[in-house]
């Protein structure tokens, strides 16, 4: 199974790190090395990366792990990577862009890896997991990896794990994009009833669209935000201090535009999508 990864950022260096030992490929926009690290151990490794535009070979799996918002520039390089059978796995933040992979068998994955990129060198902080629609496909996909470190999640309701992660992230992305502060931001009274106030209207709109979780989800999402170290940041955050476009239309975007669909009373949400959306424009002005 040949596997290429388009993205050498936090995300799609990780997973070319830990399936290093099968036949993988990171691609980006020009040949280069990427220097890897793993934040606990210090261990370090290189990691070479292929210009797309200059590749001709086809993979039967793609994993697109660049930022949401880049998914245009790679659309057409894609045509030439893949074959008839390839599977695209969307390995990013947030939802809805599917429907770009018209014509694609594409799956959407949820990700767990965190990271910061910082020029040409990723350092990884935790987690090597991704939740994928069990299948066929996914069911040999999973046997392949189990070899390595990268731990694959079949999922019966994908749309669930979905939806999870993306109210996960619409607490602490926002906050920490917004306030331009860590995980010790929850610290502040007046900080955590706004997170609570965003899981609560993310939590209104996964019900409005037929997904439902335990009475219990805001306090135990607040109770995994408290594992993270008072340094622990997102990618949003990450982002926002190195002055680069966000994923926000993937995400507060995507759950905002949801509720507006079915009508629903959600102003925390609003008023943060707003800020956020506005950061964005002025970034690339």
């Amino acid at each position: 199974m040949k596997i290429a990864i388009i993205g050498p950022g936090a995300v799609g260096t990780a997973i070319a790190s830990v399936l290093d030992t099968l036949d993988v490929t990171l691609l980006g926009r020009q040949d280069k090395v990427m220097t890897f690290e793993e934040r606990d151990t210090g261990e370090r490794k290189s990691i070479p990366v292929k210009a797309l535009s200059s590749v001709t070979t086809t993979f039967d799996v793609v994993f697109i792990a660049v930022k949401t918002h880049q998914i245009d520039t790679i659309l057409p390089q894609l045509k030439t990577i893949t074959h008839a059978q390839s599977k695209v796995i969307l390995a990013q933040n947030g939802s809805g862009l599917l429907p770009k992979l018209e014509g694609y068998d594409a799956y959407q994955a949820v990700v767990y890896i965190s990271g910061e990129k910082q020029e040409d060198k990723v350092r990884h902080d935790k987690d090597y997991r991704i939740q994928l629609k069990q299948d066929a496909f996914t069911e040999q996909l999973k046997a392949v990896i189990s070899t390595t470190a990268l731990t694959l999640e079949l999922e019966d309701n994908i749309e669930k794990a979905i939806w999870f992660k993306l109210i996960f992230n619409l607490g602490m992305n926002t906050l920490t994009a917004l306030s331009r502060d860590t995980a010790r931001l929850l610290k502040d009274d007046s900080m955590l009833e706004l997170c609570k106030n965003l899981l609560k209207e993310g939590l209104q709109v996964a019900n409005a669209e037929g997904i439902t979780y335990e009475d219990s989800f805001v306090d135990d999402v607040i109770a995994a935000y408290r594992i993270f170290s008072d340094e622990s940041a997102t990618s949003m955050y990450y982002d926002t201090m190195n002055e680069r476009v966000t994923e926000v239309e993937a995400i507060q975007g995507y759950i905002y535009r949801q509720g507006q669909k079915h009508q629903l009373h959600i102003p925390y949400i609003e008023t943060t999508y707003t800020l956020l959306a506005h950061q964005n424009e002025v970034r690339q002005r």
